[in-house]
């Protein structure tokens, strides 16, 4: 039986070169890796010493750049942006080559023009979109800790940020979530909105711009921030609350997030503020050691009594969680883990899967507290 060939768009960033090291790590070799600059595609290539790897030149941004590197793959892994500039141009030309197609972001612009083409289920393909970290695991973890200790979730309050780099993709991207990345041509989420009664709720929370928490060394910002994926989170564990902070620990990003809406009302040039926050990200970053932080404390029930359970997750990159999850995500639709049709991540991954690999390869340092804990305890083992 031939190994199938898997396509990795992007190979030589931050999030595909990670994801090539996760795939390898499943077993996966031969991969095709594909990306504009043909020498940083080698560099790649050559950290596999069997040299198994081919290099294919790709643009995603090129009309036709596309072809070359998708026939002959059985599943292409999507690592480039701008997401809400490239929408579904990745995955529809994935489909066109008859592969499936994993994308570590994508979210509702790709999901609505790949379905308003025509649903891939019925040629058998299958397209894996948000498989990232956020979003992708940020819904994926709850989801797992709401199995571990409790009867019953009722409220959800979470804490997502670090400190790292801010690659050319992620720029680009907060600026186009501004205006779109959501479903219907909306922004990506509303900030300050919140779940309660189960619904959406404009101004429910309000920011701190300098406080402590927890799980973040020194002082961050919090920004109240619903997006889709938060609510759809919310209406699958039947949570009655659900309040969602981005987490902000360092002053310079902070302080451009804050002027943002209002440079690109007033026509600032997008790629010049892109690039701005590139620079802010660095001098936050200055001296400092990166790291990334997810934080979940879900409310409900334990042995018919009032409990919490808690988790945090502690990581060097929130690229390389992203690779993780994109990387498992190809492989459990190579199992045939994964029926035909356009999915979000969050809805078809195993969360069991995803923490056993994390704390298997090292990923990230996860913590749990409350009801978690003595659950965890108990199926250390199968963990």
């Amino acid at each position: 039986m031939t190994k199938p060939v898997i396509g990795i768009l992007g190979a030589s960033g931050a999030v595909g070169r990670a994801a090539v090291r996760e795939l390898r790590a499943l077993g996966r070799t031969g991969l095709r890796l594909g990306g504009r600059t043909e020498a940083a595609l080698r560099a790649v290539a050559e950290e596999d010493s069997a040299g198994r790897d081919e290099t294919v030149r790709a643009d995603a941004g090129a009309p036709g750049g596309l072809r070359a590197f998708t026939e002959g793959c059985d599943i292409v892994l999507n690592c480039v942006g701008p997401t809400y500039r490239l929408r579904a141009t990745v995955a529809s030309a994935a489909l066109a080559a008859g592969a499936h197609c994993v994308d570590v972001a994508g979210d509702d612009p790709a999901a609505e023009d790949l379905l308003a083409a025509g649903d891939p289920a019925g040629d058998g393909r299958t397209v894996v979109l948000s498989a990232g970290a956020l979003p992708g695991l940020s819904s994926l973890l709850p989801r797992w800790l709401a199995g571990q200790g409790l009867d019953g979730a009722s409220a959800l309050t979470a804490h997502c940020g670090g400190l790292e780099t801010c690659s050319p993709t992620v720029a680009h991207d907060l600026m186009l979530s501004l205006t779109s990345g959501g479903a219907e041509g909306a922004a990506y989420g509303e900030p300050l909105a919140a779940v309660r009664g189960g619904r959406r709720v404009p101004r429910a929370l309000r920011t701190a711009e300098d406080t402590g928490h927890r799980a973040f060394p020194g002082r961050v910002a919090l920004q109240p921030y619903l997006s889709g994926e938060s609510e759809r989170l919310a209406t699958d564990l039947g949570l009655d609350r659900l309040d969602w902070y981005n987490v902000h620990p360092g002053p310079a990003v902070r302080a451009l997030l804050h002027l943002l809406p209002g440079r690109l009302a007033a026509g600032d040039d997008p790629a010049e503020l892109a690039d701005r926050l590139i620079l802010a990200a660095d001098l936050d970053l200055a001296g400092r050691r990166p790291y990334y932080v997810m934080d979940f404390e879900l409310s409900g029930t334990a042995a018919g009594r009032p409990a919490t359970a808690g988790l945090t997750l502690r990581a060097a990159s929130s690229y390389r969680l992203t690779a993780t999850v994109g990387a498992l995500a190809v492989d459990a639709v190579l199992r045939d883990g994964v029926p035909p049709g356009v999915h979000f991540a969050c809805d078809v991954l195993d969360p069991e899967t995803m923490v056993r690999h994390l704390r298997a390869r090292g990923a990230a340092d996860l913590r749990l507290t409350g009801a978690a804990a003595g659950a965890d305890q108990v199926e250390e083992g199968v963990l």
